[in-house]
């Protein structure tokens, strides 16, 4: 009623005006081809684009999904040693140099839970012989695996520091150590080289 007839005539030119999508910036002063929405129109539009959006069940599920392919992925890369999805500890040529040195040769500590199983037994029989010899054999192997895990550690780090000079060993020689604790057909990542093989 009391409206001026140039803003009826710009309102008017406003719905006119065809709306433009273009990725260009627009000049301020000029109209933007719509009017501008009522507060209460735009909170509702907002909250039907939340709507559509993922709920939190949906995206917890989706979640789980991705989080057991790539654990199936990483299982499958332990046991094939496809180096792409193998745990960031089993990652890098120093890690797998490591891992192929342990394999390559026998280690006594890999004989450790065999040996243990039997001295149990031996010391469970109620003859003090056999306990005496149980208890021996427990002092000779403890004895054997620690100098045979220091003769493999030391000529492992003889080995990384001429390999690797460059490169991050930290951790290698307590990694293949604690391998080769594990029964050969054990070991995770499986083993990629044969006894006897150099690495």
């Amino acid at each position: 009623m009391f409206r001026s007839r140039a803003k009826d005539e710009k309102a008017q030119d406003a719905d006119k005006a065809p709306v433009n999508f273009s990725k260009q910036p627009r000049d301020p002063q000029a109209p933007k081809g719509r009017p501008t929405p009522k507060r209460s129109q735009a909170q509702s539009q907002r909250r039907s684009v939340a709507n559509t959006s993922m709920t939190r069940k949906e995206a917890a599920k989706r979640q789980r999904e991705e989080r057991r392919s790539a654990l199936e992925r990483q299982r499958q890369a332990l046991a094939s040693g496809d180096e792409r999805y193998l745990p960031a500890r089993d990652k890098g040529p120093v890690r797998r140099f490591a891992r192929d040195f342990i394999d390559s040769r026998f280690n006594i500590a890999e004989f450790f839970l065999p040996m243990a199983v039997v001295i149990l037994v031996l010391s469970m029989v109620r003859v003090p012989a056999l306990q005496n010899i149980a208890l021996l054999l427990w002092l000779v192997v403890i004895v054997l695996i620690v100098l045979d895990s220091f003769v493999t550690g030391f000529r492992l780090k003889k080995q990384l520091a001429e390999r690797f000079a460059g490169e991050n060993r930290r951790g290698a020689v307590a990694y293949a150590l604690m391998r080769s604790l594990q029964m050969r057909r054990l070991r995770l990542p499986k083993p990629q080289v044969k006894r006897g093989e150099r690495p």
